[in-house]
């Protein structure tokens, strides 16, 4: 008798001992809404993962599929959020985040990227859903046209507004850090205060700063060089002197007066 698996469903066992391995559910979302969209997600992921770079236990992705049905179905019940971040996790690849892959584990922190098309959804069904389902500690949206930014921390099982700093920074203690609007895109900030480089920014600042230690090192250089012909200009001064005052004295002595007499 042949068994055949419901693709909706995982792990199914049966008597003949045959174990069903777990379906591979890959990322269903719709293209971005524009380019803005795509370079807003991608810098922030690549700016969390240098600044985590030596952490293993983070996952940072975006605009991936969620499966969070409690039946275990792919065909209900999921959401791609523009970004979220799930800590205490193994940082690999996946092709989606399925909940009950993931050790029931939600995201710690999501941000919805605003258009004309999905403002109404992020901040009503969306968050909503985070705050009722996911129970996601931190929940923010932005939007690349109007630089509307807003954050949510989830407080006794309500999302309550996040209030900004002097500079309109929101602060996430899930991530340890500040989220701000800089040149028109949503940029994390250290506690200090220092924006988080791209791994483009940093190439560039390193080597602005190879240059400018470049720089430096040869104006030492130059200064070391124009120290050296100053040492040799004054040797040779002091050299010619010495030779006037032979020639004079030498002249003194064919005149028959001793230098020392003339001192």
């Amino acid at each position: 008798m042949a068994f055949t698996q419901d693709p909706d469903t995982q792990n199914i066992e049966n008597p003949y001992g045959v174990v069903f391995p777990p379906g591979d559910l890959l990322s269903d979302e719709p293209p971005l809404e524009s380019e803005l969209h795509l370079r807003q997600i991608m810098l922030l992921i690549q700016c969390l993962e240098r600044w985590w770079h030596d952490r293993q236990d983070f996952y940072a992705c975006g605009n991936m599929t969620i499966y969070y049905s409690p039946r275990q179905r792919k065909s209900e019940q999921f959401r791609g959020p523009d970004f979220f971040v799930v800590k205490e996790t193994e940082r690999k690849p996946r092709k989606s985040w399925v909940v009950w892959q993931e050790g029931g584990k939600y995201p710690n922190v999501i941000v919805e990227i605003l258009s004309p098309a999905t403002a109404s959804t992020d901040r009503g069904l969306k968050k909503q859903i985070y705050q009722d389902i996911f129970r996601t500690p931190e929940y923010f949206w932005f939007d690349p046209e109007s630089m509307e930014f807003q954050g949510f921390q989830l407080i006794a099982g309500a999302y309550e507004p996040l209030q900004p700093d002097e500079n309109g920074w929101l602060w996430s203690p899930q991530l340890g850090l500040f989220l701000g609007i800089y040149n028109s895109k949503l940029r994390f900030f250290t506690p200090e205060g220092q924006r988080v480089l791209s791994p483009e920014e940093a190439s560039a600042w390193e080597g602005e700063r190879a240059e400018q230690e470049h720089q430096r090192a040869e104006q030492e250089h130059q200064r070391a060089e124009q120290e050296h012909q100053r040492a040799e200009q004054e040797r040779q001064r002091a050299e010619q002197e010495r030779q006037r005052a032979d020639r004079l004295a030498e002249r003194l002595r064919q005149l028959g007066i001793a230098p020392e007499e003339v001192e």
